[in-house]
């Protein structure tokens, strides 16, 4: 059997059977530190697909990276087919200043498919499209929420496309929210290049949440096992079928002072039920929060001080609440499960 080409980027050949990573040339910093787009390349011995995973898009979101840390560490990567390309950290300049956006203040999931002559976050956008994406025929892309915030393990996908449709059914978080394609955004420019993304949101802004973690490195190995990259051996299986959810809304503070909640991620709440309560700093005043939907909190604030129209509860929608119940109990268990076993176990 003939041997495998190289896979070639930036400029390197990385050999069949190896893995390297590649130094990819963005900028230089005001003091002259370079900065690059660091990549792990992984090209197998054996044909197959070519994949990303990404982290670090928006520089506060953390727990993508630990994720990525751990899915390198991961046995059965030794018998990999195809290419994977992996990308701890895309956005450098946020990430070393604890910043969603880079140094010229841009959202990076808004500047793509960028330019190479445009602002710093363009420019960047340009480089991971042409270096990564470009090379692809699918990526997973991993953020949590905003800083303040925190999310329930969900992946986000167009409700249209069956394929990653298929493929968050496949990867087995506690929900999945079908979303629509933002302008400027990595799914968006990927998918008009034929190439299918899946996001996958858990945790907080600057935190890591463990359960988060390895929700979404059992995610990804599933993912890689669907498309042929890594074999089965070794990769569990979801216990519960994900959540679909198909609207989502937001709801927000109806006035300004000391947040106390009573509903977190993952509860099913009907409408018109209480879920928080704001109060003055003398106590003399206290607003009841109300919900406006019933369905289940993926997303929720974690700041006790708030300003009114603040966003509190992010609640998706659900077809019933009592099959949301028992689903997210069955989901709840499987995650918790996870955390018990040392990370080693469960790859």
């Amino acid at each position: 059997m003939s041997k495998r080409d190289g896979f070639e980027i930036a400029g390197e050949v990385v050999a069949a059977g190896e893995r390297r990573t590649v130094h990819i040339p963005v900028s230089t910093l005001s003091d002259h530190t370079p900065v690059t787009l660091s990549a792990h390349v992984l090209h197998g011995k054996k044909d197959g697909p070519v994949v990303f995973v990404s982290a670090g898009i928006h520089g506060d979101e953390v727990i993508g990276v630990e994720i990525v840390r751990r899915l390198l560490r991961a046995k059965n990567l030794v018998k990999l087919s195809g290419t994977l390309i992996v990308v701890p950290i895309v956005n450098t300049f946020g990430f070393l200043n604890h910043s969603r956006y880079l140094p010229d203040r841009r959202d990076l999931n808004r500047c793509f498919p960028g330019s190479p002559n445009g602002s710093l976050a363009s420019r960047l956008a340009d480089i991971f499209m042409s270096e990564v994406v470009a090379r692809c025929s699918l990526g997973i892309d991993l953020h949590s929420a905003a800083i303040h915030r925190v999310n329930l393990p969900q992946v986000r996908v167009s409700a249209k496309n069956r394929e990653t449709m298929r493929l968050a059914e496949v990867f087995g978080a506690p929900v999945i929210l079908t979303s629509g394609l933002r302008e400027g955004s990595l799914r968006q420019e990927a998918q008009k290049r034929g190439v299918d993304v899946l996001l996958y949101e858990a945790g907080e802004g600057m935190r890591f949440d463990e359960m988060s973690v390895r929700a979404g490195l059992a995610g990804i190995l599933r993912v890689l096992n669907a498309v042929g990259v890594l074999p089965s051996a070794g990769i569990a299986k979801p216990k519960a079928q994900s959540l679909l959810c198909a609207d989502s809304h937001w709801q927000r503070a109806p006035a300004g002072g000391l947040l106390r909640v009573f509903k977190g991620e993952g509860d099913v709440v009907q409408a018109g039920e209480v879920v928080a309560a704001i109060s003055d700093p003398f106590g003399e005043r206290e607003i009841e929060v109300t919900t406006k939907y019933s369905g289940i909190i993926v997303g929720r604030a974690v700041m006790p001080v708030v300003h009114e129209g603040d966003a509190l509860f992010h609640i998706a929608a659900v077809k019933s609440t009592d099959l949301a119940e028992a689903a997210m109990d069955d989901l709840t268990t499987q995650l918790e499960e996870a955390a018990l076993f040392d990370e080693d176990e469960i790859i």
